[in-house]
């Protein structure tokens, strides 16, 4: 390589003149390499900078606590994505739990309440008739699986005393 070459490339690559780039060159034998070493030391070139790693938490500035992160990213979560988490909960505990029909301790029916809310969407007047008739017919409802359905138990065990109130008086009449 000529030394007008070599006098180019280096002024290209330090961002110096030809005049400090020639003066570099002519200190270092004409080689590249120490020429850009020879403008680092006058301070004619910024060297690279130096990285440093450590295994220290407290040097870790760039990390954060997970816990801490999904709080923020909860609290930032739009209502679209809030209803699509519900949404899924909800289709998950519907899959997960069921509705059962019993009639004198023989369990009758058993459905997922996935299920039971369809049938309740399409033909709402038709089930709750038939679920007060069959309050009347010793029937008891329940629901069983994985969720904690004691509320909802409480509820049907109610609706089932108060069924029993209301044969008792009938039949008292």
């Amino acid at each position: 390589m000529e030394q007008l070459e070599k006098v180019d490339r280096l002024r290209e690559r330090a961002g110096v003149s030809y005049e400090e780039a020639k003066q570099a060159l002519e200190a270092s034998g004409w080689d590249l390499l120490e020429a850009m070493v020879y403008l680092e030391k006058n301070g004619r070139v910024k060297g690279p900078e130096q990285a440093t790693y450590s295994t220290s938490y407290e040097d870790q500035s760039q990390y954060v606590s997970v816990k801490d992160k999904v709080k923020e990213q909860k609290k930032n979560d739009s209502p679209f994505v809030q209803l699509k988490k519900l949404i899924r909960l909800a289709w998950k505990k519907s899959r997960e739990n069921y509705f059962c029909i019993r009639r004198r301790e023989e369990e009758i029916l058993k459905v997922p309440v996935w299920i039971l809310v369809l049938v309740l969407l399409f033909a709402l007047h038709v089930v709750i008739i038939a679920l007060i008739a069959g309050l009347f017919l010793d029937c008891s409802y329940s629901f069983c699986g994985k969720g904690n359905l004691e509320n909802a138990n409480k509820a049907m065990e109610k609706a089932e005393e108060f069924a029993d109130k209301v044969k008792d008086e009938f039949e008292n009449m």
